[in-house]
């Protein structure tokens, strides 16, 4: 191969990196690069919001957690199998309301949907109210947001903005998306399965509540009932 040859293969190789970073970029936010450690609370949401991010407050959130009024999060139910798979153990805030929620036993036995998202996120603005009237669907599986890299005062805001109600956690520690070794970037869906395994959805922004029924019908067995 002369060497034209291989310098326009280079750059054609190079070319379609581009494309492909082009079209992801389209479609999901990457985590905001963080410029420091420094107290989070004294920042504001953007793109300098740390990894680790404070637990929610309750003094200070309860306005905010009045105003949204988000649907309870979920409890463990007695009759329910021991959680098993990548979040059992995994024991997060509760957004919406005080206290912490066993995610692996608080799910076990039942499909459910996890929804990766934060405030200073377009895209997660965009598809928030598609999931909500999917989770107000009779035949849907629960729908459980999880908010990451985010402050909880904004997170609130912006649910309560939004007239989105189906219930969410934080992720304070990075715990979480570290048990299901989440790629940085979001909106991010994963499926759980009654078994206690997880489905990473493709990511993409849903745009319809069809496109959260088909990818959810995708990822579990033919009965998730």
């Amino acid at each position: 191969m002369s060497r034209i040859a291989k310098v326009l293969t280079r750059a054609d190789v190079r070319a379609t990196i581009v494309v492909v970073v082009l079209a992801v970029a389209g479609v999901v936010a990457l985590w905001p690069r963080d410029s420091g450690r420094e107290a989070l609370s004294t920042r504001t949401p953007g793109p300098h919001v740390s990894e680790t991010v404070p637990a929610p407050d309750n003094a200070t959130l309860a306005p905010l957690r009045a105003r949204a009024a988000l649907d309870p999060c979920p409890a463990p139910d007695p009759a329910a199998p021991p959680p098993s798979g990548p979040l059992a153990g995994i024991v997060v805030p509760c957004l919406g309301a005080p206290g912490e929620v066993d995610l692996g036993a608080a799910l076990a036995g039942r499909p459910a949907l996890l929804n990766l998202w934060a405030s200073w996120c377009p895209s997660c603005k965009e598809e928030m109210p598609v999931l909500d009237a999917y989770a107000a669907e009779p035949d849907a599986v629960a729908v459980i947001g999880v908010n990451v890299r985010d402050l909880p005062e904004a997170a609130l805001s912006m649910l309560a903005d939004g007239d989105v109600r189906f219930p969410s956690v934080t992720d304070p520690d990075g715990a979480l998306q570290r048990a299901l070794d989440a790629p940085p970037v979001i909106p991010l869906s994963y499926v759980v399965r009654p078994d206690g395994s997880v489905q990473l959805v493709p990511p993409k922004v849903f745009r319809t509540v069809e496109e959260v029924r088909q990818a959810v019908a995708e990822h579990l067995p033919s009965d998730p009932h």
